[in-house]
């Protein structure tokens, strides 16, 4: 059986032909492809549903703190992973050229480069108190969101190392793979974090080292897969291990700029849930609630996604860019109708599943419950346009476009949606700069200044897109 999906080796991708003759994306196909990459992004929304969970038994103190770090945690792995995440748009336009070795040499440059990031993540572990130390945290929250951060950070890179083969999975259409992996992360994730929050009673370090355990488990998975003997015959992964200057050059001018614009864009909302556990504990606890339940809509649209990112890079690849175009529309307008979905069910479902994620046994959980309740409305209203954002982005990827995205995230969320969020979430003499006009919403107020940024991104992505740029972009 070849190694290859279908899809790939069609000269076009995802085509089928109508009874009229005509050639139309067959949209079949291109879920055949998405389906196990939608089910490992369902998985992996598990599985930060599943630490939510864990660390909610702890203390609604303890989730405030998860809280405060979490997007600065986040940007922190995707602007040095950023490489890994590249990957794909390498893979995918040499399975579409037949360069079927210069796949697994991208993705060994790309394993070589993330090895170099660990001393820098080291650095970010051992560096917590001095970043974290702006932010006016109290001490019992900075205290307990250190406990996660230093070795969460420590071991980042094995996640990051992980992107980088499952990105080759996904290049080759491989996507059973990707799922495999991810499956393997879950089950370990759930009886790791059960050992080392409560059976060693390390309490919120436990929770990150149990993440460090099943992603690290996830990579020998994909790495016995990537150096098997069927993978090694057919794209001889054991002889392309030489790094090479100039397909790290390439990498780093697209993986760089993709680790900026995730980068830019989770850091903004880092700092707006930074402004709310500053002025409220249960506004931060009821906040990273609505994010883990919001990631139910954005983690399943983000395989549809993947798949676009394969399908426009194999197109391209075999240089029909029409084609590419083509499947790049059917691609956005699944995920924008895909989110705007789950946004109505999260409505439907939300007094029955808030209360899932927060101790019935702490005070403060009927306000934050309640809060959460709140905060649902505005986090549904922006999610067509999450969609717009994740389907322009990753097929913008695809064909390699990745510095203008970056420059609009870059704007939008420090220009924009950072100075509004400061605006609509403290009350006057709460603020971090003096001058600017402070409504006093909260979390509220958070959540308005999100969904008002996130309609932006996503339109002017999908203007990006729509422009045909991108079709004069060359990586090779």
């Amino acid at each position: 059986m070849s190694l290859i999906e279908p899809a790939a080796l069609a000269a076009r991708p995802a085509e089928r032909i109508d009874r009229h003759g005509r050639s139309q994306v067959d949209i079949g196909a291109m879920l055949r492809l998405a389906v196990p990459l939608m089910a490992s992004n369902a998985v992996q929304a598990i599985i930060n549903l599943t630490d939510t969970w864990f660390i909610g038994r702890v203390s609604t103190e303890a989730v405030a703190a998860m809280s405060s770090i979490y997007w600065i945690m986040t940007a922190a792995i995707l602007v040095l992973g950023g490489v890994g995440l590249a990957v794909q748009t390498f893979v995918s336009q040499a399975i579409g050229s037949r360069r079927r070795p210069r796949a697994a040499l991208a993705t060994w440059c790309a394993l070589w480069a993330t090895l170099a990031t660990w001393p820098v993540f080291i650095a970010l572990a051992f560096g917590g108190p001095w970043l974290l130390k702006p932010f006016g945290l109290t001490p019992e929250i900075e205290s307990l969101a250190l406990q996660y951060w230093e070795p969460r950070m420590a071991g980042a890179a094995i996640g990051a190392a992980a992107w980088a083969l499952m990105g080759f999975f996904n290049g080759i259409s491989a996507t059973r793979f990707t799922m495999l992996v991810v499956v393997t992360m879950t089950v370990a994730n759930l009886p790791a974090n059960e050992l080392f929050i409560f059976k060693w009673g390390l309490g919120m370090s436990g929770a990150a080292w149990g993440t460090n355990v099943a992603q690290l488990c996830g990579l020998i998975v994909a790495a016995v897969i990537f150096l098997g003997p069927r993978m090694a015959k057919t794209y001889r992964t054991r002889l392309m291990w030489r790094p090479r200057a100039s397909m790290v050059a390439a990498q780093l001018s697209i993986g760089i700029p993709i680790g900026i614009m995730y980068g830019a864009d989770v850091l903004g909302v880092a700092l707006a849930q930074l402004m709310v556990v500053q002025v409220t504990p249960v506004g931060a606890a009821a906040t990273q609630v609505v994010m883990m339940l919001t990631s139910l809509a954005y983690m399943p649209t983000l395989g549809i996604a993947t798949a676009g990112t394969t399908l426009v890079g194999q197109s391209i690849g075999a240089g029909d860019r029409d084609w590419a175009g083509r499947i790049g529309n059917v691609t956005i307008s699944l995920c924008a109708c895909l989110m705007g979905g789950v946004a109505l069910l999260l409505l439907l479902t939300g007094q029955w599943l808030v209360p899932q994620f927060l101790s019935a046994d702490d005070a403060a959980s009927g306000a934050a419950t309640a809060l959460a309740l709140t905060l649902l409305w505005p986090a549904a209203a922006y999610q067509v346009f999450d969609g717009l954002y994740f389907g322009s982005s990753f097929t913008l990827r695809g064909a390699g476009d990745t510095r203008v995205p970056a420059v609009a995230a870059l704007v939008l969320s420090w220009f924009v949606y950072v100075p509004l969020a400061h605006t609509l979430i403290f009350a006057p003499g709460e603020g971090w700069i003096d001058g600017l006009p402070q409504l006093g919403l909260g979390a509220i107020g958070a959540w308005f200044a999100l969904m008002t940024y996130a309609t932006l991104l996503g339109s002017s992505l999908f203007w990006r897109w729509r422009s045909g740029r991108w079709r004069q972009m060359r990586i090779n």
